[in-house]
């Protein structure tokens, strides 16, 4: 069953066309990381960390440049207004908990300041870099 019917009689993506689209959003999100990552690699900043897991959800990069630590959120969207306003406090909660939570797991990494960048990645592979995107509260 790819459609169904509700009952305001619209169709409704199925399981399957929901799968493909989940997919495809899945590879531009990839994509999206990988032009981040390449941005960043060409303005000096060592990649220390892509995709990092942990139980308060992924930080998609971290980087380091002399004593500056940057934790990245890369959004992927068409237009730079419709992903510069994708990242909500409850997002930005977690991305601060994943963050301390890396930074107490790791105490190799050497950093006089922290802070955290998001970074929008249009549809045309245009980066436009938030830096100090949000702070600690």
């Amino acid at each position: 069953m790819v459609n169904s019917r509700r009952t305001d009689g619209q169709e409704t993506a199925g399981p399957t066309a929901r799968r493909i689209a989940g997919a495809a959003a899945y590879r531009r999100g990839r994509r999206a990381e990988q032009v981040a990552m390449e941005r960043l690699a060409g303005e000096g900043w060592t990649i220390l960390k892509h995709r990092a897991r942990t139980p308060w959800g992924e930080i998609d990069l971290v980087a380091v440049r002399g004593g500056m630590m940057i934790f990245v959120e890369v959004k992927c969207r068409p237009t730079f207004s419709l992903a510069a306003s994708s990242l909500g406090a409850r997002q930005i909660r977690r991305l601060i908990d994943a963050a301390s939570m890396l930074c107490a797991e790791n105490p190799g990494w050497i950093y006089d300041e922290m802070r955290f960048d998001v970074m929008v990645v249009t549809a045309d592979d245009t980066v436009h870099q938030i830096a100090d995107a949000f702070r600690l509260e």
